[in-house]
């Protein structure tokens, strides 16, 4: 058994990480936006979300370059900020992590329940958990090579989509009530604009992820920064165009609260018996497909660089004869499997299972976004000599940027989601109080240069 994990990883594994991570995004979720805020509404909720995840990807390359570690934001905030430091970025890293892969996995059995109409979502999601763990345990060279070709296929689908659709757009159809149900501009438009936030994050949640491979990639200071920002572009463009263009084919209030909110548009359009609607059920699992095999990857490193440095049970770094984190894959799953079969014994402020988990992993995320970019500050200015092969452009702006817009949306989400935020809150605090029982732990954790700062 060792604890050190193998670089096998090229540019286009990590595009396909990076890409695939998100792109189920596209394929569900966002539509809730649409709900509180109406099409109008989410549509400027959507370019505040893209800018400041553009802003955050160009400043976020910096630290993942700097320090190519399997914890990610965790070793950027260890580094910075000290073990405290790096625990809050930690577990808010692990809640969107763990938090996510339920979320798709219910959107994979609503997906499959329409080309199935037996076939119990519930049953479907806990299957796709089971057949994706065993292909992450089975090595990573593995895995990222099936990530790229499902990301592909995703990323042609949705165009395809796109195209098939673009002929019965219609921006009468797309602009009707769009100001969170009403014609005009009001009060209740400027409320939903800020509560479809964690919607709108839907788009482009869980990009970071990438850098929970880093220490899995060959020359990560030249790769990632190529994964990444061309991964953010790809993201923006397939974000707007899928919106857009869904909006307009009809009716959008009927997609708002639906997990297959773009199977049903293409419905409106071509009709419930057209070839393309089934090969688009089919084909449209591989989006959700690569953001969940992906998000177990980004999850099971993040379970494993916790642990490898006491902040966690040390067993879950284990690696298996494959070089993968077996343990930290079933830790996962254990918890998003339980996750699945408490839909419907809790009720979460009224929301469905799926709405109230993206709303989680969200808070978990920008907890994190915040905690990177703070990092980022405080590295430029107590370790000026750490190399830099990627520097943020536009420093202090840029980041800044980013660093103002996530504290906006955190205030916002707690604004809108006292319930789910107290949840989340609760979970750092127990977590906290872990991390003070076992300092001993930590102080019997293998040295990490890295992770140290040395």
């Amino acid at each position: 058994m060792t604890s050190k994990l193998k670089p096998t990883l090229g540019t286009l594994h990590l595009w396909g990480i990076a890409v695939g991570l998100v792109i189920s995004g596209e394929y569900f979720g966002w539509s809730y936006g649409w709900g509180v805020a109406g099409t109008l509404g989410f549509l400027i909720t959507t370019a505040l979300i893209a800018t400041m995840y553009t802003c955050f990807i160009f400043s976020f390359t910096e630290l993942t370059t700097a320090i190519p570690h399997a914890g990610g934001p965790f070793a950027y905030s260890r580094h910075a900020f000290g073990e405290t430091g790096g625990l809050i970025a930690g577990l808010a890293t692990l809640i969107e992590f763990v938090f996510a892969p339920p979320a798709i996995a219910m959107a994979i059995g609503a997906y499959l329940n329409v080309q199935y109409p037996d076939l119990n979502p519930k049953t479907a999601a806990v299957g796709a958990y089971l057949v994706f763990m065993t292909l992450n345990i089975l090595g990573v060279k593995l895995a990222a090579m099936f990530e790229l070709v499902v990301t592909v296929l995703a990323v042609l689908e949705l165009l395809v989509f796109m195209g098939v659709v673009s002929p019965g757009f219609s921006i009468a159809n797309f602009a009707a009530n769009g100001w969170a149900g009403s014609d005009h501009f009001g009060m209740p438009a400027l409320s939903g604009i800020f509560a479809a936030i964690p919607f709108a994050i839907w788009f482009f949640l869980a990009i970071e992820g990438a850098a929970m491979a880093a220490e899995e990639a060959k020359d990560p200071k030249r790769t990632i920064p190529k994964a990444y920002i061309t991964g953010i572009l790809t993201l923006v463009v397939l974000a707007i165009g899928v919106m857009l263009l869904a909006g307009g084919a009809g009716d959008w209030r009927k997609l708002s609260d639906i997990n297959d909110p773009l199977p049903q548009a293409m419905k409106m359009i071509v009709g419930e018996h057209s070839n393309w609607m089934h090969m688009l059920v089919w084909i449209g699992l591989f989006g959700l497909v690569a953001s969940f095999h992906g998000i177990i990857l980004g999850y099971s490193r993040q379970f494993f660089a916790l642990a490898r440095a006491g902040y966690l049970p040390q067993g879950l770094a284990k690696l298996s004869r494959f070089q993968t984190p077996h343990r930290a894959i079933i830790a996962g799953g254990v918890i998003g499997i339980a996750a699945i079969y408490s839909d419907g014994l809790i009720n979460l402020q009224g929301m469905t299972l799926t709405a109230a988990m993206i709303t989680m992993a969200v808070f978990g995320a920008i907890v994190m976004y915040l905690m990177s970019m703070l990092s980022l500050f405080k590295l430029r200015r107590t370790a000026p000599d750490m190399e830099r092969s990627f520097r943020a452009p536009g420093y202090p702006i840029i980041p800044g940027i980013a660093l103002v817009l996530s504290l906006v949306c955190l205030i916002a989400m707690l604004w809108f989601n006292p319930v789910i935020g107290g949840l989340f809150v609760g979970i750092m605090v127990v977590g906290y109080i872990y991390f003070l029982a076992t300092k001993t732990q930590r102080q019997n954790a293998p040295q990490d240069a890295m992770l140290m700062g040395e």
